[in-house]
């Protein structure tokens, strides 16, 4: 099930997302809300498991892996954990799922060169449960990942729900409204 978030949530998610490295004292300031408040709905975020990480986004091209392919997996029937724990193994795939449609798994492999890849693919094959395997390489990135604009969509959601809300009377409301004109 999904977490609720609200309006106030989804300004904290996107400060952290274009300001990662402010203190919480700041993200309040910048809010206009209380430190512990700000605090909380930190605490609640990761608890509900909105907020998975902190840390920096890092470059496998800068790390001299510049290639980036999609490899599909097809598994031998009932072998799909054991490949999928083969496949934490290699550290060139940075990413991995499994899917419905053609092949069982969807991995994201990152390589030196064609030549690395081909060697990584390879080595997949290897892998006991591994029936086949289908590559496509990626020529350039056209939308970096990112959560930002989501973020701003789940909050102006939530801002246009609480004013429908507000602008709604209540069923107490509407029973004292029809004593009143009856």
């Amino acid at each position: 099930m999904a977490a609720a978030v609200d309006a106030l949530d989804a300004k904290i998610l996107r400060l952290l997302l274009e300001q990662p490295r402010t203190s919480v004292r700041e993200y309040a300031r910048v809010l206009g809300v209380a430190r512990g408040t700000v605090q909380a709905r930190l605490d609640r975020l990761e608890r509900d498991g909105v907020i998975t990480a902190y840390g920096p986004s890092v470059s496998p091209a800068a790390l001299g892996h510049p290639v980036l392919a999609f490899v599909h997996i097809e598994v031998t029937q009932g072998h799909l954990d054991d490949v999928g724990d083969a496949l934490a193994e290699v550290p060139e795939i940075i990413e991995a799922f499994s899917i419905t449609g053609a092949g069982d798994l969807l991995t994201r492999v990152v390589a030196r060169d064609n030549e690395h890849l081909e060697d990584v693919v390879q080595r997949l094959i290897q892998l006991p449960g591994v029936v086949r395997t289908r590559t496509e390489m990626a020529l350039r990135e056209r939308v970096a990942h990112r959560v930002l604009p989501l973020v701003e969509a789940v909050g102006r959601a939530a801002a246009t729900a609480r004013q429908e809300r507000a602008a709604t009377p209540t069923g107490r409301d509407r029973a004292a409204e029809s004593r009143r004109e009856g």
